[in-house]
């Protein structure tokens, strides 16, 4: 795995260009109900395809970079790509599940070390589409008494909950677990692909971002990891 702070960056218009341009079809589920089947799309193994992939991911990680909310966009992303209708993000959370907070992200977030913190974890969804497993370590005495029943109570996302707030993204890391193409694919010339081209072995998940959500004021409220899944692939193309 390697992280990078400052990830290279392709537009979101050059990305639909090279998706379109190449030619890349994509064999997947017909649109069932409101939500697009839950099986995974299939990629073809060839070097188009990887490029329109990894055009993907790059322009999902840069969308995420330049906002203050990881929902709004994730809702962006699932309303452009026609994954569920009506284009609404879940946050599924999962009940019981703990994960001590340590000393660096009390740091990170200005506490001291009794500070109360509450330990949050979430699948925000499409649909039947699972696009990212987030981890959230909040401050409860930094939100109104309704944002923290809320978020012990209910499955709106945190960045929903805590907008009355102005709340801003502050990333501190960005990992990725995967690239599609090799590190110097674009010092040769494209590969010549297979007439039958096998499925493309995505992996389930692509990349993490490691953030400080602060307030109005700049104050840190949260610390989140979340890690993007191949689901964000999941939509059908060339119908």
């Amino acid at each position: 795995m390697s992280s990078s702070k400052t990830p290279s960056i392709l537009p979101s218009k050059a990305a639909t260009a090279l998706l379109y341009g190449a030619g890349v079809m994509l064999a997947g589920p017909a649109l069932a109900g409101t939500d697009t089947a839950s099986a995974a799309v299939t990629w073809p193994d060839s070097f188009q395809s990887r490029l329109a992939v990894w055009a993907l991911i790059e322009t999902l990680n840069a969308d995420l970079l330049a906002s203050h909310s990881a929902t709004l966009t994730l809702t962006d992303w699932c309303a452009s790509h026609h994954m569920s209708e009506p284009p609404k993000i879940i946050a599924r959370l999962q009940s019981g599940a703990t994960k001590p907070i340590t000393a660096e992200q009390r740091k990170d977030l200005d506490i001291g070390p009794d500070e109360p913190v509450i330990y949050r974890r979430v699948d925000l969804t499409c649909g039947t589409h699972v696009l990212s497993q987030a981890d959230n370590w909040y401050v409860p005495s930094r939100l109104t008494s309704a944002m923290n029943a809320a978020l012990t109570s209910s499955n709106t996302p945190f960045g929903l909950v805590i907008r009355p707030l102005h709340p801003q993204r502050h990333t501190l890391g960005v990992t990725f677990f995967w690239h599609p193409l090799p590190q110097d694919w674009e010092l040769h010339a494209p590969p010549a692909d297979a007439a039958h081209a096998g499925a493309l072995d995505v992996p389930q998940l692509l990349f993490q971002h490691r953030a400080i959500v602060s307030d109005a004021e700049d104050r840190p409220v949260s610390e989140v990891v979340e890690t993007y899944t191949r689901a964000n692939l999941d939509f059908v193309h060339g119908k």
